[in-house]
């Protein structure tokens, strides 16, 4: 029995160690917003470097593949080794790791002991060399760091239970109150610390409706995509999802506008269930805020690392089958170019390719040229990411949980606002789903004397 006791605290033990900040932008993830949500929606990867271009094409054709057909304008003239049939998967990875995505943070106790200065960024939940020292002065000892699957994973042992739940603390883990008792004594037994964060990899299934993608390598000073000839006999709007894979930087059309998405916006804690419908509507209203007549960034990030990761960063072999060709050149020349390998993520692709994810809703009347690209020197991090933010739930009383009470009323009624004006839903709607004539409700009775 004893043994028993020792294995279910084991298995319970993850619940204590909920990471809650890693990178500056940090926090779970926990949903993602695919090319699947979407009717009519097609993508296209274009890898491109100097005058080399690499298009890979997928459309989401539903019916007889006898009656599939396609037209593809290009550029120059095609030889038979110039095209090549691509593998679906990839462009699901790329979709998964670029997509839209929603992440959760949980309010710390107001009343525990603040650790970082205002303004300062969490450390890192795989330390680098600075905090492999801080967690030897604590009497932590990062014993091994791995990538296993989806987790990133620590193995710690420790000399003293309340060094280990402040080195937690200070990397972004949030433990419950009580939780150095526990700590204490399996480091009695000398036992190590398996910790874990996630890193979920979600990769779509091929389906069996869909054609594998047609891909077409080629030479042009034109950095282009051809879209006209395929709204000519089309039934109405069509998406489109457009990756490029660049050296330099983010790209973005130089005859339509491309505009950021809304992003970093709190939403109710609700919408963890319905971040589909959320993201489709909210998209939709954005489009015709803008007119149907510019593209929105949703990605725009290096292969090297992701934060927070949708799924794990494409492979140097899952690139290169995507048209990335200057990998190679990179090995044959490395003195010459930066190094490939991940700065930050172990299972990480390159550095030297720059993904931007773009995502148009387009016809006829709105969009009557082909889109035209540059390639720029912004490397500047970008994604579409919403946020859901738990309150404490603790008893703790001191002076900052009355003051952190009152704030959570005001803040829940910003999230509502939030969400209405993203989506154009009816706010009195929204605060009837989160609840928020109870939560009024809900004060003490001396709260509503001076009030």
């Amino acid at each position: 029995m004893k043994t028993k006791s020792i294995l279910t605290t084991m298995l319970c033990l993850p619940l204590l160690f909920m990471a809650k900040a890693a990178f500056p932008f940090c926090g779970f993830y926990v949903a993602k917003a695919d090319t699947k949500l979407f009717n009519k929606a097609s993508q296209v990867v274009i890898a491109r470097h100097d005058d080399k271009t690499v298009l890979t094409m997928s459309n989401d054709f539903k019916g007889d593949p006898q009656e599939f057909a396609i037209v593809i304008p290009v550029p120059t003239i095609l030889e038979k080794d110039q095209i090549h049939v691509g593998d679906k998967v990839l462009l699901n990875h790329l979709d998964a790791y670029s997509a839209p995505r929603l992440v959760e943070y949980y309010d710390e106790n107001p009343c525990a002991i603040r650790f970082f200065e205002k303004g300062r960024l969490p450390a890192m939940a795989i330390p680098e060399a600075a905090d492999a020292k801080r967690a030897q002065s604590l009497g932590v000892i990062i014993e091994a760091q791995y990538t296993v699957g989806e987790y990133d994973i620590l193995i710690l042992s420790a000399k003293q239970s309340n060094g280990l739940e402040l080195w937690l603390r200070e990397n972004g883990y949030q433990i419950p109150q009580g939780a150095s008792r526990v700590l204490g004594s399996y480091i009695k037994q000398e036992m190590k610390f398996f910790v874990a964060k996630v890193n979920l990899k979600e990769q779509a299934k091929l389906g069996f409706t869909y054609l594998r993608p047609i891909q077409v390598a080629y030479e042009s000073p034109k950095f282009m995509l051809p879209i006209r000839l395929g709204m000519v006999n089309s039934d109405g709007p069509q998406e489109l999802f457009i990756y490029t894979l660049t050296r330099k930087g983010r790209v973005e059309t130089t005859n339509y506008r491309t505009v950021k998405l809304p992003t970093g916006m709190d939403l109710p804690l609700y919408i963890k269930e319905e971040f589909g419908p959320f993201y489709t509507t909210m998209f939709t209203h954005q489009t015709k805020k803008e007119d149907l007549q510019v593209l929105f960034l949703e990605y725009a990030w290096d292969m090297s690392w992701c934060d927070p990761c949708a799924a794990d960063p494409l492979s140097r072999d899952e690139l290169r089958r995507l048209g990335v060709f200057w990998l190679d050149d990179d090995h044959a020349n490395s003195n010459s170019l930066k190094p490939i390998l991940p700065r930050r993520s172990p299972v990480g692709g390159a550095q030297d390719v720059f993904l931007t994810r773009l995502h148009v809703r387009y016809d006829a009347a709105h969009f009557p040229e082909d889109l035209v690209f540059q390639e720029t020197a912004d490397r500047q991090n970008f994604q579409a990411r919403y946020m859901l933010r738990h309150p404490w739930k603790g008893t703790d009383e001191c002076a900052e949980t009355v003051a952190y009470r009152k704030t959570l009323q005001d803040r829940h009624e910003k999230e509502a606002q939030t969400l209405a004006s993203l989506t154009g839903w009816e706010v009195n709607g929204i605060r009837k789903k989160m609840g928020l004539e109870g939560e009024k409700q809900e004060k003490k009775w001396y709260q509503k004397i001076w009030d």
